[in-house]
């Protein structure tokens, strides 16, 4: 009876091996060793230096990314477990060119300072929005609490979120209207 049932490709040792990332729509192959952060196959990987390494332990929100729609720290995300899911990073989050509302929001309210924090600050606050975590600044603040800015540049930050929020409500079209 045969005991070593796992396909080759699911197998992984403490060896690098060829791991397909698909990060903004493209697809990557790479030779990573199973221990390596999706921050550090990003960046030093893929050249995607958006995300940043702030503390490299969770705690400062510099890192965020999406995975599958969803945030992620990539800092403490192994890439080998992003395989066959969609990774959007700042570099991504742009559409031909022209910013993303809360992108341009952030740079209108000088939502950033040296500008460290502000890619993963912008990915949350993008999910933010989506996930319906933004009725008053209270509520930002709390959604946001993992995106640390050393700056203090939260009253921009929030003004920027706010921003988006109103104009997204502006234009959704009143209940039972056509």
């Amino acid at each position: 009876m045969r005991t070593d049932v796992r396909s080759p490709e699911v197998a992984r040792g403490p060896e690098a091996g060829i791991v397909v990332l698909r990060v903004n729509g493209r697809t990557h192959e790479v030779s990573l060793a199973p221990r390596v952060s999706l921050l550090d196959a990003l960046r030093e990987h893929l050249g995607l230096t958006g995300p940043k390494k702030g503390c490299d332990q969770g705690t400062c929100g510099a890192c965020t990314v999406w995975v599958d729609g969803r945030r992620v720290l990539a800092c403490l995300t192994l890439a080998v477990t992003c395989e066959g899911r969609e990774v959007t990073t700042i570099e991504g989050l742009a559409n031909d060119g022209e910013l993303h509302p809360m992108q341009q929001a952030f740079v209108s309210r000088d939502a950033f300072q040296c500008g460290y924090c502000t890619p993963g600050q912008i990915m949350s606050a993008v999910k933010l929005l989506e996930e319906g975590h933004a009725t008053d600044d209270a509520e930002i603040a709390e959604w946001m609490s993992g995106n640390i800015c050393r700056c203090a540049a939260y009253p921009n930050i929030r003004a920027a979120i706010r921003d988006v929020r109103d104009t997204q409500h502006d234009a959704q079209p009143a209940a039972g209207g056509a």
